[in-house]
């Protein structure tokens, strides 16, 4: 939730009551509000707490498809970036950097940018829930960089886009490789998924020598779905964040496959490769750490409990921390949709006594392991040399 400025805080919290007063004990509790005045600190800590706080609040759907929650939104950012309703173009890129140009409203929401591309683009419309808007910025190496998914509720302006430096763009919204099949019938469908498997293939994708030799003859051919039938084969269907630096120390993060992998170049220049399973994960949390010595405002930690022999806490430091959180929903939701499908082909064919047992079904199962779980806020900020930390429940 990057959209909060230095707005009044009072009016936010007038919102935090209705949500409230809306929803009950289904939204958590905010912290109590100053006795007396606020100074400028008081106010930033107070505003610090507002993004945890709605970071915690967009977990329910239910609460992000209220009128209320979605009228709060569109005033804060058309009040946040002065933005006024008229008729504006607005570019949306593909992940090769061509785009599309289209006629909106400047208080047009992601959600109706979304459709109006796709129906453009010609894309079937039962194919839309497959596809997302992210914001974009140039990478160095001249490709475009993934900064975070756009909410539907969200109103990517020009003014706000120009205020963020990004640009809008549009990629597949789904963490599954296997998924593509489904969408390989639609034409449209089919030139979006070639055209960002081609930017993987660069970034991402590790094939054998053999594989990117076939890799490129069907590129060459303009075989798309022979291509993306093969990179099935290879490190494919990962979102991969930008390098994290640090004195000394550097870690590429992507998140895919049911893993978060990191490739941690050490002080000593050796490079290590970790690897952490999804579903050994209990639970994760953004949290923004405030102002850094470097002068950056809104500082991201994600951190998540993980099963590697012992449970553990590991804090990633990455600028994108909402992004890796949202691809982590992602893959959650997936798993339990998966789960749910199989159980249900189970019950059908599992013999009467079996139904009637009291263990726990493949669903209640995933649930049990991967549901969030609540804990208390603890800031820790990185060593010079490390990326990423650990911290013992102990210490919690």
């Amino acid at each position: 939730m990057g959209i909060l400025g230095r707005e009044d805080v009072c009016n936010h919290v007038l919102f935090v009551h209705e949500v409230r007063q809306l929803f009950g004990s289904a939204v958590p509790a905010f912290s109590p509000k100053f006795p007396l005045a606020m100074t400028k600190l008081m106010a930033d800590e107070r505003r610090s707490q507002l993004k945890q706080y709605l970071q915690n609040v967009t977990l329910d759907s239910n609460i992000t498809n209220s009128d209320v929650f979605r009228g709060f939104f569109q005033k804060l950012q058309q009040d946040t970036f002065k933005i006024q309703t008229q008729r504006a173009f607005l570019d949306v890129y593909l992940a090769d950097s061509s785009n599309i140009r289209l006629d909106i409203q400047t208080s047009d929401t992601a959600e109706r940018i979304l459709e109006v591309t796709l129906y453009k683009m010609e894309l079937s419309r039962e194919l839309i829930k497959y596809f997302s808007l992210f914001f974009f910025q140039d990478g160095d190496d001249g490709a475009l960089s993934v900064v975070k998914k756009v909410a539907d509720f969200e109103l990517p302006s020009l003014q706000s886009m120009k205020e963020l430096h990004c640009k809008l763009g549009i990629r597949k919204w789904y963490m599954d490789p296997s998924l593509d099949m489904l969408l390989m019938d639609c034409r449209a469908s089919l030139n979006l998924l070639y055209i960002q498997a081609i930017q993987e293939v660069k970034k991402n994708v590790k094939p054998t020598e053999g594989q990117m030799k076939e890799l490129k003859f069907l590129q060459e051919n303009a075989n798309k779905v022979k291509f993306l039938e093969l990179i099935q084969e290879v490190f494919y269907g990962y979102v991969r964040l930008d390098p994290y630096p640090e004195e000394g120390c550097s870690a590429d993060i992507c998140v895919g496959n049911n893993e978060i992998n990191c490739c941690i170049k050490l002080p000593t220049n050796q490079t290590k490769e970790v690897s952490f399973k999804i579903n050994r994960l209990r639970s994760w949390q953004v949290t923004f750490l405030g102002a850094t010595k470097d002068g950056d405002e809104d500082a991201l930690e994600l951190r998540f409990y993980n099963d590697s022999g012992t449970w553990q806490w590991i804090i990633l430091y990455a600028k994108q921390a909402f992004l890796l959180s949202s691809c982590l929903k992602k893959i959650v939701s997936e798993q339990m949709m998966k789960a749910a499908k199989e159980g249900q082909e189970m019950q059908i064919k599992m013999p009467k006594s079996v139904k009637n047992s009291k263990k726990p079904s493949i669903q209640q199962k995933q649930v049990m392991h991967l549901g969030f779980t609540s804990r208390k806020r603890f800031l820790v900020m990185p060593n010079e040399d490390s990326v990423f930390e650990k911290i013992r429940e102990e210490d919690l």
